[in-house]
């Protein structure tokens, strides 16, 4: 199965006065739950639908408290998550504070199963 993809038209943010050009933009194919999720492992494996709703529900609070104690969560040949943070500069180390601090997320780092399904992909342009 191919990634739908659709065209756009932009600017270069960094050239406004560039022309515009035509840019890929993937389209999403919808979205899928975790009971979703747990449905189409217990098909794959011994282990019964409840079983494996129990353990992702489980593992997503797991994740969250792991990388909020600052661990990078690693997840064998699938990838690792982390946490990073953007901040406003401080003149000195000293004068710093963790009000400086302006954003946060999770980095999500693909492994070798993600890189190879990335490598594999073929692409399909919808209208």
């Amino acid at each position: 199965m191919s990634v739908k993809y659709v065209l756009t038209e932009r600017r270069n943010p960094l050239k406004p006065e560039d022309p515009k050009k035509w840019y890929a933009l993937a389209k999403s194919a919808g979205e899928i739950t975790l009971k979703q999720l747990s449905e189409d492992i217990a098909q794959r494996s011994t282990v019964n639908y409840a079983d494996t709703l129990a353990v992702l529900e489980a593992l997503t609070q797991v994740l969250s408290m792991r990388l909020s104690e600052g661990l990078i969560v690693r997840f064998s040949d699938f990838g690792s998550f982390q946490i990073s943070v953007g901040s406003k500069g401080a003149e000195t180390a000293d004068k710093f504070t963790s009000s400086l601090i302006t954003s946060k997320k999770v980095i999500f780092r693909p492994g070798v199963d993600i890189k190879t399904m990335l490598n594999n992909l073929t692409f399909q342009k919808i209208s």
